[in-house]
């Protein structure tokens, strides 16, 4: 029997020929808690991009914080010079660095670890790390030399060093390359039969994140590489109208490589936690479809007010593609805690209507990380979104930091909260310690989770009242303009309310900086005896099979979900409305 047959078939250690079981002896592991293969090369190309991550969270954290207290008008920490420097490199630091290192982390689990299956490529795996590596270390050396501080959309006719260009380029092919290794783990995994039928929901998910991404690293490209020439004198010119209409085929559709990458997360934790299946995998997997054909159109709404687009269009893309990307959102928004209290029915928690959720496992963190990031992504970002979606709203609210209090809700509520959930899990699992600390642990995704929401509504909150979106000093002091211009006193309260919130979410994220850091060096090491246990309180032991195998919940008696999304498109229709009493009160101006 060939390594490859002994890869794909179902049998125990003991069936296996012995000179066969010395060669994956070397090349894989047993995990004690799911019974998964872990291919050990794809286990360290896990740890290394993740721990990436984790340190450009830190960095690109702190620089948040700084940015908050400068807009809070009490404090206004920073000048105007540090302050944009400052912006720039939290935004490239927490939008891509941060995220997408660990999303390739999430490729790599979903694929080599979910699916039992020797990874493809690792060499090319560690390339890739080191360029992404390399990339983001020049991009921020570049910002902080003070000579970039053209903010994540970096717009022509700012002009940052090569250099700057040049990082994000080599980290985009890093990128890249993790894509590629991702697809090829997938058709070495069909090859050699590590799973039966269609891939799990989970790696579906991912494969959706994926392609988004190649899309999304295409755009950037387009874009970037005569930016990067231009910066360097080989050309002239750079059309800025251009430039921000292919850039945002990159910089939108990156938020929406998350979105598929943290809805896989969500269904993966409540499988892990309570054995939860989806209601549909049908209905599931054609919501991660509808994220692939309509959701980049999202980026149109940076491009409303531009000339050179058609009315027609806009229309189309802020109704019939805009609704049929939020569908998707929907149908995940739903089936998510559809899935859970049917998990947790079978589970035993059948009285009531909440008992099933009041009986969850809210002392595992990553449970209660990934319920919060499901909660706040749909009311807020969600919400939100749609907001913005609609040209007439879009118009208003546009250039108001009501735009980075959406994206906060979707990428920090949503994204970043989920991504730390699931580290509570891939500590154990894969790093194969205990989570030290479990009272700070259980406390953590509450923490931040509530500074991150905060953040979110309040900003918000100020852009509704008009506070403009990148401004230094929201008091437009008499020294500094002809005319000196006040918002209404309570911007300068939601303002300040948000430099709180990003103290408190600060301090949860240095909690779980400081958690994932100490237990890495020194968490009790994970082995048969405690496997379970490490992954936190739970009703019943893990199933591997419900994250492994395709299958439905098997039931659609779910009481409790069908009042929370109630509750849901109630919130939704009452803040719509809100927003258009608000644009009503615009319409008798000339």
């Amino acid at each position: 029997m060939s390594s490859n047959q002994v890869r794909g078939a179902d049998m125990t250690d003991a069936a296996i020929p012995a000179n066969v079981l010395g060669t994956l002896a070397t090349k894989f592991r047993t995990c004690p808690a799911t019974g998964l293969k872990v291919d050990l090369a794809a286990e360290r190309l896990i740890k290394a991009n993740a721990v990436a991550a984790v340190v450009f969270l830190m960095i690109g954290g702190i620089f948040g914080l700084l940015v908050a207290l400068t807009r809070w008008p009490a404090v206004h920490l920073l000048s105007s010079d540090m302050f944009y420097l400052v912006l720039t490199a939290h935004g490239l630091d927490v939008l891509l660095l941060w995220i997408i290192f660990f999303e390739i982390a999430v490729l790599y689990f979903a694929s080599a670890i979910i699916l039992s299956s020797r990874i493809a490529a690792p060499r090319w795996g560690w390339v890739a790390f080191a360029l992404m590596i390399i990339g983001g270390v020049m991009t921020n050396i570049a910002v902080l030399q003070g000579d970039s501080s053209v903010m994540f959309t970096s717009y022509p006719p700012l002009k940052a060093q090569p250099h700057f260009y040049l990082g994000l380029i080599l980290f985009a092919v890093g990128a890249l390359i993790g894509c590629f290794i991702f697809l090829g783990t997938l058709v070495i995994a069909k090859e050699e039969r590590t799973y039966e039928g269609s891939i799990p929901l989970v790696t579906f998910g991912a494969l959706t994140a994926c392609i988004i991404a190649v899309f999304t690293i295409a755009s950037g490209a387009i874009i970037l590489i005569p930016t990067f020439l231009w910066s360097v004198g080989y050309i002239s010119h750079i059309d800025t109208l251009t430039y921000k209409l292919v850039w945002w085929g990159m910089g939108h559709s990156s938020q929406q490589i998350n979105v598929s990458a943290h809805v896989a997360i969500w269904y993966l934790i409540g499988a892990v936690t309570v054995g939860a299946k989806p209601l549909s995998e049908k209905v599931s997997r054609g919501a991660f479809l509808l994220y692939i054909f309509f959701l980049q159109l999202a980026s149109a709404h940076h491009l409303l007010v531009e000339p050179g687009l058609s009315s027609e269009w806009k229309i189309v893309n802020t109704s019939y593609m805009m609704y049929l990307a939020v569908l998707g959102s929907m149908i995940h928004g739903m089936t998510v805690p559809g899935s859970i209290e049917a998990a947790q029915r079978k589970n035993g928690y059948t009285h009531g209507v909440f008992e099933w959720l009041r009986k969850a496992p809210w002392g595992n963190p990553a449970f209660a990380g990934m319920f919060l990031s499901l909660v706040m992504f749909g009311f807020l970002g969600g919400i939100s979104g749609v907001i913005l979606g609609t040209e007439q709203l879009n118009i208003m609210m546009h250039n108001t930091i009501y735009v980075p209090g959406h994206f906060h809700a979707t990428v920090v509520t949503g994204t970043t909260l989920a991504f730390m959930a699931v580290t509570y899990l891939v500590v154990p699992l894969i790093f194969q310690r205990q989570i030290i600390w479990p009272k700070l642990a259980r406390l953590q995704p509450y923490l931040f989770g509530l500074g991150a929401a905060g953040i979110s509504v309040f900003m918000m909150g100020a852009g509704t009242l008009g506070v403009a979106r990148r401004h230094w000093d929201i008091t437009f002091p008499a020294s500094d303009v002809m005319l000196p211009y006040g918002y209404p006193p309570m911007a300068s309260l939601m303002m300040g309310l948000n430099g709180l919130s990003a103290i408190l979410a600060a301090t949860g994220g240095a909690l779980y900086i400081a958690i994932t850091v100490g237990s890495i060096l020194f968490g009790k090491k994970v082995d048969a005896s405690n496997a379970v246990a490490s992954l936190g309180p739970m009703p019943k032991k893990v199933v591997r099979d419900a994250v492994t195998k395709y299958g439905d919940a098997g039931t659609w008696h779910l009481p409790g979900t069908y009042v929370l999304v109630a509750l849901f498109f109630t919130t939704f229709v009452l803040y719509y409305f809100v927003n258009w009493k608000y644009l009503s009160e615009l319409w008798p101006m000339q």
